[in-house]
C-alpha cells in the first residue's frame, strides 16, 4: 500500500477521498475520537461509500486538525470550539496532497545483559567510593 501511495505521488495523482484509518494517520487521532467528533460537530459529516465507510475529502482533513487545535493547542471546550466553528469558512480547496504521517516508534526495550551490565559497573563504583570513604 505504501508503495502504491509513493507511485501515486510521484505521478501527481490526487487522492480524493481517506478512509478513518488514513485520517486517523494523518490526524494523529484515534478512529474513536473522530466517529465522536462527527456526533458533536455539524460541520463534520463525511460521506459515506456503498459499503458504509466513511470517506474523507482534503477539506474534511483540514476541519478535523482545526477542531483538533482549537480543542487540544488552544484549549477550547468542545461547545467553545462549536462557538468559534460557527464563524469557520474552509479555504478553497488547494489540490495539495495530504501525507500519513508515521506512527510513533515504540521504544526499544533495552535488554537485560546491558541492564546487569550497567547496573553492576554502578554498583562497583559506588562500592569503590564507600571504600575511599571509610
Amino acid at each position: 500500500m505504501a508503495h502504491f501511495a509513493i507511485v501515486m505521488k510521484s505521478l501527481g495523482i490526487k487522492k480524493l477521498y481517506y478512509s478513518i484509518s488514513e485520517v486517523a494517520k494523518i490526524t494523529d487521532l484515534e478512529q474513536y475520537v473522530l466517529r465522536y467528533w462527527e456526533s458533536e460537530f455539524e460541520q463534520l459529516k463525511p460521506a459515506k461509500n456503498r459499503a458504509g465507510n466513511r470517506i474523507y475529502t482534503n477539506r474534511d482533513i483540514k476541519l478535523i486538525l482545526y477542531i483538533k487545535k482549537l480543542l487540544r493547542d488552544e484549549r477550547y471546550t468542545i461547545e467553545g470550539a462549536k462557538q468559534v466553528l460557527k464563524s469557520y469558512t474552509p479555504e478553497v480547496d488547494t489540490g495539495e496532497q495530504l501525507e500519513l504521517i508515521d506512527a510513533p516508534k515504540s521504544r526499544t526495550k533495552i535488554k537485560d545483559e546491558q541492564l546487569r551490565a550497567d547496573v553492576a559497573e554502578a554498583k562497583e563504583f559506588l562500592q569503590e567510593i564507600l571504600k575511599k570513604l571509610a
